[in-house]
């Protein structure tokens, strides 16, 4: 069974004298005809055509927008089939766009996937051909991205250029290009407007000037050769991901921090297998390290929407206090060290690093804000390394048969498995064993650390 059809043709980025003559042709022998808008100047070659201009001030997003077209003009193809039907022919229609129909169509990409209708795609000039031609470059030599404007800060993530951004019709989208960019090109970009026409416009000007220098219209688009690469697009794509999955997934609607906690506790043991696999020689287990550092990732991410939605931080937020925290940190390790000859110890540095995080969070111990929650084995550890920021600590004697000088080899895993050993046999728990003795020189830590205090 025929299919309604739907012809889409392109008025070329100027005036009729760049409308083809195919596309003439199919005006002149379709008689149902619809113009995505009449503010193209081509658009006085369909007379006769129906716009959706009416459409872009009544809809509450670009989204909405083109999915309203598309409904229009299925519906109306579906009219055409039916009286057609009983004549034996295929009932059409004929949709006309500003510039090329495969050149940032966002109706024309949904029409081709709705299985509703056939449409037949005409060529068309574009306002690249123009472009290219103003600017005298080679897109294909310079590997130009091209970007929707109302999408930049989503496609143009990760992107150093060159870029040419199309869509450019409102000072709101210039805006929001501008400051989506937290690192912007020192050199002016160059803007492009109603190229082919009488009154075209090409001129450079400030990334920061952009929303203020510019009139756009719906035939303004820049010109970026180069900036420094923002946020990576796949971050950006993941955050808007989950962002949409909690809309549309009851389960994820319904997840909370306290019942991700499991989830994030499971990912990282993941990730500890993962890296005890991974041979960073050879690569081998690098595919699986990646994946599950990618579900780590989803967790932080999920906990950032939350928190979004809430209105507490974004992962915006979170990536913005890691990168401070760092910063300083190495700021506070740098001064330090200014005057220390050769090359810092690890041991200096691990010390240092530990002092800086004490001063950040206002800890009056070093033993402070060292998670309860932690596997005893775990929170053992970071209290020994703790203690070596206590002045006059000393770390008790270690027995000689655990000592050798390769830990990997060492008995240290036999002798502690000899302990839980031990520790099954007679029906002890060495995970609460080891807890306590853990308190136990917590306390004792926190001694010395008291100010007159002289042992241990």
């Amino acid at each position: 069974m025929s299919l309604p059809r739907i012809h889409v043709i392109g008025l070329g980025p100027a005036g009729p004298e760049l409308v083809t003559a195919g596309a003439l042709q199919l005006i002149a022998t379709v008689p149902r005809q619809f113009l995505r808008t009449e503010r193209h100047p081509a658009a006085s070659v369909m007379p006769q055509a129906q716009w959706f201009d009416r459409l872009y001030d009544s809809a509450t997003s670009m989204p909405q927008v083109y999915q309203s077209i598309c409904e229009a003009l299925v519906s109306a193809a579906a009219e055409e089939h039916e009286v057609a039907a009983q004549l034996g022919t295929v009932g059409e229609v004929l949709y006309a766009v500003p510039g090329s129909p495969v050149v940032a169509e966002h109706t024309v990409e949904l029409l081709l996937s709705d299985p509703r209708v056939e449409v037949v795609i005409h060529p068309a000039l574009s306002f690249l051909d123009l472009t290219w031609a103003r600017l005298g470059v080679d897109p294909v030599e310079l590997g130009v991205r091209l970007i929707d404007g109302h999408r930049f800060a989503v496609e143009a993530a990760g992107q150093r250029g060159p870029l040419l951004v199309g869509q450019c019709d409102s000072s709101f989208t210039l805006s929001d290009i501008k400051l989506s960019i937290d690192e912007p090109p020192t050199a002016a970009v160059v803007v492009l407007q109603r190229l082919g026409l009488a009154d075209e416009r090409i001129f450079s000007v400030d990334w920061s000037d952009l929303d203020r220098e510019v009139s756009p219209d719906h035939l303004t688009s820049i010109w970026i050769p180069e900036f420094a690469a923002p946020v990576a697009a796949e971050i950006v794509q993941l955050e808007e991901l989950l962002r949409r999955l909690r809309w549309q997934d009851p389960w994820k609607a319904e997840q909370t921090h306290d019942s991700l906690k499991r989830y994030l506790l499971e990912e990282s043991y993941e990730v500890f297998e993962a890296i005890d696999s991974y041979d960073a020689q050879s690569g081998a287990g690098a595919v699986e390290l990646c994946a599950e550092l990618g579900d780590l990732l989803y967790q932080v991410v999920f906990h950032s929407a939350i928190a979004a939605e809430a209105g507490w931080f974004t992962l915006a937020d979170v990536a913005r206090s890691i990168h401070d925290k760092l910063l300083a940190r190495h700021q506070m390790i740098e001064q330090a060290l200014g005057a220390s000859v050769g090359s810092p110890e690890v041991a200096e540095v691990v010390a240092l690093w530990e002092s800086s995080k004490q001063q950040e969070h206002g800890r009056s111990s070093a033993l402070d804000e060292i998670p309860v929650g932690l596997p005893a084995l775990a929170r053992a550890l970071k209290v020994a390394k703790r203690a070596t920021a206590i002045p006059g600590y000393v770390a008790p004697p270690v027995s000689s048969d655990l000592v050798s000088s390769d830990p990997v080899s060492s008995d240290l895993g036999a002798a502690l498995l000899q302990l839980v050993d031990l520790a099954q046999e007679r029906g002890w728990d060495p995970e609460e064993a080891l807890r306590q003795a853990t308190d136990l020189r917590i306390q004792q830590l926190r001694t010395l650390e008291s100010p007159g205090s002289d042992s241990p």
